[in-house]
């Protein structure tokens, strides 16, 4: 039945009430147990059949377990006992999708029934739940969301006391004890008004920017008080709506659009695409002033891209500019950290700037060694490609809205728009064209077969061979293989192949020096796996 309905709901999401009813039923009732798999962030399920009321009590129990019966190492990846995690409290929340306070009240439930002080954030971004254990002092946060999946889509994000997304030491844990139980009985009731303590937490959020100091507000607030500025949000009915009014509050041109209650999104995927960005293009053809700047997030607050009037700039390209900008002019010394699938933009940057990079595993959780407090070096700017970004100081969690106000601040400090520094910034280190694609392969591959075959790729291509790349002989430079096979030639362009872990899918990720060759490049990888 799921099935069918899911897929007459997403048909016709204009005539889908009576079908979203069915749906909440089947979510409040369901006792059919559901297979939990945490991945580079978080759970994600069904809404309806896998993620429900009983699977997340499962969850939830299984969370409190994993604190109950923790030994000395997890409890020093999860920086908090159970005792601690009692008395300190776990902050919790969710986005705006549909039935998020349901899904907060029964994680409540089992909670508080162990003694665990709760504090309710109720309806926020992501990086607010990231900021407030820090500002609100509590052992963990539980985020109800799946980030950018479709509509049909809910899911569970945990975060320990560092506020960064759970490692794999953790959700291995999680997973592994939610399996076991999912077989038990399960109470479906839940208490209609819980005993949690309700918190401001885009309050707390703005204290920590405060306390940690990266971002120079006053800057940030002068400046878009300005008449010669516009700016326009894209909330994509998601859980940012609000937040450039109350983080800009007195801003001179502010336009938001999709802020409105929508479990479907308008049928579209709610993601910062370029498809997605036509509103933004429209309000701001229509703008008069010499800066302007739209930017569209994802429905948690996690993922974010710009557009500057002129320009489209996505996190490829961003975050190599944001780096540059804590360099140059906040004089800030660090590193700087990727994702082994982002651009080599900021690499060229770092070459010429004398800075370190590290390039780290597809995944925001793998940059936590140069995110904690404490650590040295630090990364003034971490980023990955699929537009997440945080900084020196902040939050170790993908944070949107320290993206727009970085954002802000580089326009502020240089009088320039985005696409004006991006330019002075392509003509100093070159022009970089980077491009993802994919392809399907068999359902037997799913898993270690697969990633065992994109593995060989490095056994197959060595350094100093030549790979064919069109018309053209490439000569490979370097092999990397921290996360697939990345297989870097002489010209700077590159290739990197890597295995979908859940599904039977070759991801293909690609740079070019030119843009013509893009297609080339994606065949050539292609040809590598065969």
């Amino acid at each position: 039945m799921s099935d069918s309905i899911w897929k007459e709901i997403l048909a016709n999401p204009s005539e889908a009430s009576e079908s979203l009813k069915q749906v909440k039923q089947m979510a409040l009732t369901s006792q059919s147990p559901a297979v939990v798999s945490f991945g580079t962030s978080g759970w994600r399920g069904e809404l309806g059949t896998e993620f429900s009321i009983r699977s997340v009590k499962v969850v939830a129990q299984a969370i409190v377990k994993m604190y109950q019966e923790a030994d000395a190492e997890l409890i020093e990846h999860l920086g908090a006992n159970f005792t601690d995690l009692q008395s300190k409290g776990l902050l919790l929340g969710h986005d705006n999708r549909m039935m998020g306070p349901e899904f907060a009240k029964a994680i409540a439930s089992v909670f508080i029934a162990e003694g665990v002080k709760v504090y309710y954030g109720g309806e926020a971004s992501t990086p607010e739940f990231s900021a407030g254990i820090e500002v609100l002092g509590t052992a963990a946060c539980i985020n109800i969301t799946p980030s950018h999946n479709p509509a049909d889509y809910s899911g569970l994000k945990f975060n320990p006391i560092d506020g960064g997304p759970a490692g794999s030491e953790i959700t291995s844990k999680i997973t592994s004890l939610s399996n076991d139980l999912m077989g038990d009985s399960i109470d479906l009731s839940f208490p209609e008004s819980p005993d949690w303590e309700e918190v401001k937490i885009l309050e707390a959020y703005q204290t920590f920017l405060k306390n940690r100091g990266t971002l120079n507000l006053t800057k940030i607030l002068n400046f878009v008080k300005q008449d010669n500025f516009a700016l326009v949000c894209d909330c994509v009915h998601g859980s940012t709506r609000g937040r450039a009014e109350y983080l800009l509050a007195g801003i001179s041109d502010l336009t938001t659009l999709r802020t409105s209650d929508d479990f479907l999104f308008g049928g579209i995927a709610p993601e910062p695409s370029s498809k997605n960005m036509a509103g933004i293009k429209k309000v701001l053809a229509e703008k008069s002033q010499a800066l302007k700047l739209g930017v569209i997030f994802d429905p948690d607050g996690d993922r974010i891209r710009y557009f500057d009037g002129k320009i489209e700039i996505d996190m490829n390209r961003f975050g190599a500019m944001a780096f540059h900008f804590m360099v140059v002019h906040k004089k800030i010394k660090g590193v700087v950290a990727k994702s082994v699938a982002t651009s080599n933009f900021v690499n060229a940057i770092a070459k010429g700037l004398g800075v370190k990079i590290s390039e780290t595993p597809v995944g925001f959780k793998n940059f936590r060694p140069l995110l904690t407090q404490g650590c040295s070096p630090m990364a003034l700017i971490a980023f990955e490609e699929s537009d997440g970004i945080s900084g020196y100081n902040n939050t170790i969690e993908k944070d949107a809205q320290f993206g727009l106000l970085l954002a802000l601040e580089m326009m502020a400090t240089t009088g320039k728009s985005l696409g004006e520094y991006l330019q002075d910034l392509q003509a100093e280190y070159g022009y970089f064209y980077p491009e993802r694609s994919g392809f399907t392969v068999d359902k037997s591959l799913v898993g270690q077969p697969l990633s065992s075959k994109v593995m060989s790729i490095a056994d197959r291509v060595a350094v100093g061979s030549q790979v064919e790349v069109g018309s053209t002989s490439k000569t490979v430079l370097e092999i990397v293989t921290v996360d697939g096979v990345k297989v870097i030639f002489e010209d700077e362009s590159w290739l990197l192949i890597r295995p979908s872990g859940t599904e039977p899918k070759v991801r293909i990720y690609a740079e070019c020096r030119i843009e013509s060759e893009k297609e080339d490049m994606f065949k050539a990888a292609q040809a590598l796996f065969a």
